[in-house]
């Protein structure tokens, strides 16, 4: 048996292709924190310390190996001026967007995160985290893609029909968010997180063809993540990876998130050496499981994916469900302590 290491330790190797003591597992909770203090979701939101709180209290209950400051995805439309609503039981959301014509592209300009307040309490929940974590547990940061935060910015068919109609002024939106992320993921670096995940569920092939992503998103990507100052891992949200792993690679992604769609056994072997694994437990499906069924699922995670280092067992989506109950994340890590170390 290999002498155990640090959360941060464990990740590096997997990241590394290095055989730690285990695979590292990420439970990437972003609200049963809120379940933990006994508050409402928004309230629970609103402050850094709720959520830094709440982080460390479920890596206490569970043990898993990661830090998740992000409190919602909406709040980068939310600094751009655009709605967000809140739900009792779920992620807060994009309201209506607030790009409704193309001259409200031409007028569009990055928005001053110093006054954006959700984005503001997050930085704080990762300074609040960095002092807890103590170089031993990796924090990982979020930021929307430029490519795919336009589905909360205009709407999804408005946005595709950008991208086909229009695409001097898909370019001119993307400089601006291009512009936008490169500076919200730095930011997040210089407050201590680890790494940043690169969340673009539009490149995926679920939703356009490869010919298209090439021409759009891969484009996008290249130019933007050289520019973020730590890791990168592009994760597209449960969307398809395969047939495009190789292109995400190239964009200079340390790990791709992998979709429960996806085979994790073929997805390792198309990018061995180049990009680590993350994934691919289904979150949708976690929430019936049985303590059989979360083993049978780690355990084939693990026998896909795990060998020759490469591997982070974690969810498929980069967010597990507000409904996942308690008993189910805790067989979850015990099985991946039974079947994913390392000898």
């Amino acid at each position: 048996m290999k002498e155990e290491m640090t959360s941060l330790e464990r990740t590096l190797a997997a990241l590394s292709f290095k055989e730690g003591d285990r695979a590292p597992v990420f439970l990437l909770f972003t609200m049963h924190g809120a379940k933990l203090l006994h508050m409402p979701l928004r309230q629970y939101l609103s402050r850094s310390e709720n959520v830094a709180r709440g982080q460390l209290r479920l890596r206490e209950l569970f043990g898993h190996d990661c830090l998740y400051p992000l409190g919602y995805a909406a709040a980068e439309v939310e600094a751009f001026g655009g709605e967000v609503t809140f739900f009792r039981d779920g992620p807060p959301n994009a309201g209506r967007p607030f790009i409704r014509s193309s001259e409200d592209i031409d007028r569009l300009e990055k928005p001053d995160i110093s006054k954006a307040k959700a984005m503001q309490e997050m930085l704080r929940t990762i300074s609040l985290l960095k002092e807890e974590a103590e170089g031993e547990v990796p924090i990982v940061g979020v930021a929307m893609s430029p490519f795919s935060l336009p589905v909360m910015q205009l709407g999804f068919p408005s946005y595709l029909d950008l991208i086909y109609e229009d695409r001097q002024r898909f370019w001119s939106l993307m400089r601006v968010n291009q512009e936008f992320c490169v500076e919200w993921a730095n930011l997040q670096l210089e407050a201590g997180a680890t790494a940043i995940g690169y969340f673009d569920p539009v490149s995926s092939t679920t939703i356009i063809p490869r010919s298209l992503y090439l021409e759009t998103g891969h484009l996008v990507a290249k130019e933007t993540i050289p520019k973020i100052k730590g890791p990168c891992v592009t994760h597209l949200a449960s969307g398809r990876c395969m047939g495009i792993v190789q292109d995400i690679a190239d964009t200079g992604s340390v790990a791709i998130g992998v979709s429960s769609l996806d085979d994790l056994g073929e997805v390792k072997r198309e990018g061995r050496g180049r990009m680590a694994v993350i994934g691919n437990l289904n979150g949708i499906e976690m929430v019936r499981w049985t303590r059989k069924r979360a083993e049978e699922r780690v355990k084939e995670a693990v026998a896909k994916a795990a060998q020759g280092g490469g591997f982070i067992l974690s969810d498929n989506h980069g967010e597990i469900p507000f409904q996942v109950p308690w008993g189910i994340m805790g067989w979850v890590v015990d099985a991946a302590l039974k079947h994913g170390r390392y000898h």
